[in-house]
């Protein structure tokens, strides 16, 4: 048989194994894998791994805030990002607005995203406050592809514990899966007050206003809600040791409690917030950089399962939006979100190399689990019948990262200087090559949207 394209001679690594294979794929499908086969294209991988298109389940793509301040990625840059990076899927949020309804609030979300899109994309479905009264919408959202459900526990999205609770039940009959940004708001805006009227405005005071101990404690509380309510439940952005331990002891019940954590978190520590000048302001985020004792944390959470994924809540603003908390005088002012989309592979491939965690799991934490969990029954694998999202990825090229060897919109790094050893040379999207030796080849606009369900 031929095949339109085929991908020779590399080192094929799944969650699973590792071998020697072509990959043959048939126009937008893995076809055959096996020995010698021919096709009309052929990709030469020598020396190099052949991995599954990578999954990032959590980012925001022009993502306006409340100040009228927009992420600076919008569906093409961040998702033309994604493709030289190696990640062939993302999942990316709605928010319905007011009395908006949750299939209007999807139609708006993909109307946006159509026409920009890179790479295929799927999108969480939010539940706010004003979504308490809407919760009989649910099961349209479920329907409609949007399989997960956004639940916060801070911001103005912040959901009070009874909102909370019966979230997770609308969001359980449907049998979607609840996703949740977990901090205690309460105390965290207390001591946000407590430090501005003492002159404790700049960003050292951002990590120590959201306390790693209370972030733990309303992990804690969501997971206790979730098993009470016999739901599974995702935790987003895992970055300290006190919520590692929280969802360690649940998953040691044998309940199914679930973890990301994200390249922040692996490769920055809270002393980045000690920096002067706007400089301290860029990597504000929430939850915030810890301790680098929490850092190592991460990564034998990781290890160990106690963590089953790498995404990166990518949600970058220029420099300019992150000065405009400087200049009030006020961290809590400052837009909160870092770039890291193009190098969460490579990033989460320096596990393999410094000893962490074998080539499988890499693959298993940023490809197929991401992709299974989510309800991507196609992508994630490199298997037959499965879509031709595939990497190649040379583990001996070096790249530094900067803003000139990156590609988001945005006119800084936190892994300024940071070199990584491993990067993906060739992107494939349902069997295209969209990424070809580095270099971009493919247009706005080609990705499709993802209707997810769950299993």
């Amino acid at each position: 048989m031929n095949f339109d394209v085929v991908i020779k001679n590399g080192t094929v690594v799944t969650s699973e194994a590792t071998y020697q294979a072509d990959v043959g794929i048939k126009g937008e499908i893995i076809a055959a894998i096996g020995q010698g086969l021919q096709g009309a294209r052929e990709l030469d991988a020598t020396g190099k791994l052949v991995i599954p298109g990578a999954v990032d389940v959590h980012v925001h793509e022009q993502m306006p805030l409340p100040s009228g301040v927009v992420s600076a990625d919008d569906f093409f840059t961040a998702t033309r990002a994604a493709a030289y990076g190696g990640t062939t899927t993302v999942i990316d949020f709605v928010q319905p607005m007011g009395d908006e309804s949750m299939l209007a609030a999807l139609a708006a979300r993909q109307a946006e995203a159509a026409p920009k899109v890179v790479i295929d994309y799927g999108l969480h479905m939010t539940i706010g406050p004003t979504e308490i009264t809407k919760l009989d919408q649910v099961a349209a959202a479920y329907q409609a592809g949007c399989a997960s459900f956004k639940l916060y526990m801070a911001y103005g999205l912040r959901l009070t514990d009874d909102q909370l609770f019966q979230a997770l039940q609308a969001v359980k009959t449907v049998g979607g899966l609840p996703v949740i940004h977990a901090e205690n708001w309460d105390v965290i805006c207390t001591l946000i007050a407590q430090n501005l009227a003492a002159g404790r405005n700049t960003p050292a005071w951002h990590p120590r206003s959201r306390p790693a101990l209370l972030e733990g404690e309303a992990a804690g509380r969501a997971i206790d809600l979730a098993t009470y309510i016999e739901t599974p439940l995702y935790i987003f952005h895992v970055g300290c040791n006190e919520t590692v331990q929280r969802i360690a002891a649940a998953r040691q019940r044998g309940l199914p409690i679930m973890g990301e954590t994200c390249p922040q978190y692996l490769f920055l520590t809270d002393a980045a917030y000690d920096q002067a000048g706007i400089t301290g302001a860029l990597p504000v985020c929430a939850p915030p950089l810890r301790s680098q004792a929490d850092q190592d944390s991460i990564w034998q959470a990781l290890a160990h399962n106690t963590l089953q994924v790498v995404s990166t809540d990518h949600c970058p603003f220029v420099s300019a939006d992150k000065a405009r908390g400087l200049a009030a005088q006020d961290f809590s002012q400052i837009p909160g979100g870092v770039p890291s989309i193009e190098m969460r592979l490579a990033g989460v491939y320096q596990g393999v190399r410094r000893g962490h965690f074998s080539l499988n799991r890499w693959v298993e934490v940023c490809c197929t689990t991401p992709a299974r969990l989510f309800g991507l029954t196609r992508k994630g694998v490199i298997g037959v019948g499965y879509e031709a999202d595939v990497v190649i990825f040379d583990p001996e090229q070096s790249k530094t990262l900067s803003t000139q060897t990156l590609h988001e919109n945005v006119d800084w790094t936190p892994y300024d200087g940071l070199t990584l050893t491993g990067w993906p040379i060739t992107t494939l999207s349902r069997g295209e090559v969209i990424v070809a030796e580095g270099q971009f080849v493919a247009h706005a606009g080609r990705g499709r949207f993802v209707r997810r369900t769950l299993l």
